[in-house]
């Protein structure tokens, strides 16, 4: 009979409580901010590849050659910082059908290019002395972090321009936000393809054309939840 009795009481009292507890009126919504700048900077990573049937040789070669592509660097007065060795291999190359190895170096070096009005003169600066593979170009921004805060802020207003959009047809008015959350992605710059004109065209020519920039696009996005009044 206590046993019951104690049920009893403990239901009415979750009943109780559950009437007191009130569902807050709010709506939630997502909000999105994209912000297309022409990118000011570019990361450039090359490599010199050097072959051949001595060890020794194939290295020595291949230093060399990346000697030459480092003195040609810093003739241009880029800082230090900005460029750097990002790897450097030398790997055996066995032929089972010939049943002789050959030797395969590497060197690659990644360049932070801070001036694009110099993105012709690196890059055939760097073939021409030694460099035989371009693996990579990418155009970014060097003021990234402030476009990303912008974004954010227009995310924000987007999201809040939603919700008004809402409940005005309701008569209540949003109040203040409850939750926010950050859906963004980390920003990574993508290529941008350019387009370099083959070393045999006329080199006379006085305007170059061999950079495309195109635009970079910075976008945040949110969901936000807002109490309605």
């Amino acid at each position: 009979m206590k046993k019951a009795a104690l049920i009893l009481s403990m239901l009415f009292m979750s009943m109780s409580y559950a009437q007191e507890v009130k569902q807050v009126p709010q709506i939630s919504v997502a909000g999105e901010g994209k912000i297309k700048v022409v990118p000011d900077q570019a990361t450039i990573t090359a490599t010199v590849e050097t072959k051949g049937n001595n060890a020794k040789d194939v290295k020595r070669e291949n230093d060399k050659q990346m000697e030459a592509v480092l003195k040609m660097i810093k003739k241009m007065n880029l800082a230090p910082a900005d460029y750097r060795t990002q790897r450097v291999s030398l790997n055996p190359i066995f032929d089972y059908e010939k049943k002789k190895t050959t030797y395969n170096a590497t060197q690659t070096i990644e360049i932070l290019l801070r001036d694009l009005s110099k993105y012709d003169e690196l890059m055939e600066g760097l073939v021409n002395q030694g460099i035989n593979r371009i693996d990579n170009v990418v155009f970014q921004s060097s003021k990234v972090a402030q476009y990303q805060s912008d974004a954010r802020k227009m995310a924000m207003k987007d999201a809040k321009l939603k919700a008004e959009d809402y409940v005005s047809v309701l008569g209540q008015k949003v109040g203040r936000a409850m939750t926010i959350t950050d859906n963004s992605q980390n920003y990574q710059p993508q290529p941008v393809y350019a387009r370099m004109k083959s070393m045999a065209m006329d080199e006379s020519a006085s305007t170059r054309e061999t950079l495309a920039e195109g635009e970079i696009t910075i976008t945040a996005n949110v969901s936000v939840s807002f109490m309605l009044e």
